[in-house]
């Protein structure tokens, strides 16, 4: 793991939470889009040493919308930037890791993601996040 890239929180109401983080604490917003694969709009905020990603569900069938229906709003995960995401994984999976998925699928900004399943992480859930456009392809 290379360092934390963001810091994954869950919300019901992203504009509102946009508010809140850009006026209220006086941070930047950089972008907003909608992440079609995983049924999300994410706001990223700047926080200096890390990101902050806002995630709202768009559907009922979001992981997002089920988190926050059973847990309420919060931290979702934390994501660990990485380069060469498949060779993490496999190196995971040899050190007993168990992943949410046997292959990287897209995230925001183009970035290849892939989650470590909580159980194997003491109730975190963590996300690897290769933004290097690679991903070992």
């Amino acid at each position: 793991m290379e360092k934390v890239d963001h810091i994954g929180i869950a919300v019901r109401d992203l504009d509102e939470r946009i508010t809140y983080y850009t006026e209220t604490l006086g941070l930047k917003l950089m972008k907003v889009e909608e992440v079609e694969s995983q049924q999300v709009r994410v706001a990223f905020i700047d926080a200096g040493n890390v990101k902050i990603e806002l995630l709202e569900p768009m559907s009922d069938k979001s992981a997002i919308h089920g988190f926050i229906e059973k847990r309420g709003e919060g931290i979702h995960h934390v994501a660990f930037g990485v380069t060469g995401i498949r060779e993490r994984m496999a190196e995971l999976r040899e050190k007993g890791v168990r992943l949410l998925s046997e292959e990287p699928g897209p995230g925001a900004g183009g970035a290849e993601v892939a989650f470590m399943h909580p159980k194997s992480s003491f109730g975190v859930l963590y996300e690897l996040c290769d933004k290097s456009g690679k991903g070992d392809k």
